[in-house]
């Protein structure tokens, strides 16, 4: 695949985990919580929830801006590959850990391992990522 076509795609790919990450987590908490949401608070609420799904929501922002010019957003786009690896990795060992968390297996846990997968997959690395961080940075107007 040709430098083009990647950029092309993890474009893409950041554009729709950006707002999967802005507006879908909520949803998925409400509609599946057996397989996305971890506690259901009082009455319904809960203060988790919120918490993860602010976190996600500002990230989904950040990724959309990265769509514009990810070779300039290298560090976000790798945090987002290495902290989504890591948090599935928790949630899955803690899958197992409690009554019913085991559809976390099918739920949440995978998302974050294909996030990460494709991210990577799409993001360039070593002396190709330098390349064309500097073309990206030559190319920007002043």
């Amino acid at each position: 695949m040709n430098d083009a076509r990647r950029l092309a795609c993890l474009r893409i790919v950041l554009v729709i985990v950006g707002l999967i990450a802005l507006f879908g987590l909520g949803p998925l908490m409400l509609l599946w919580p057996s397989g996305w949401a971890w506690e259901s608070g009082h009455a319904g609420r809960s203060e988790y929830a919120l918490m993860i799904v602010g976190i996600y929501a500002t990230l989904g922002v950040f990724l959309l801006i990265a769509s514009r010019e990810p070779m300039r957003h290298l560090s976000l786009i790798w945090f987002t590959v290495w902290s989504s690896v890591v948090h599935g990795a928790i949630m899955a060992v803690q899958s197992f850990g409690g009554a019913g968390h085991l559809g976390h297996l099918a739920g949440d846990v995978p998302a974050l391992f294909i996030v990460a997968a494709a991210l990577a997959v799409f993001t360039p690395r070593g002396d190709r990522a330098r390349m064309l961080s500097a073309d990206s940075r030559d190319a920007r107007p002043e």
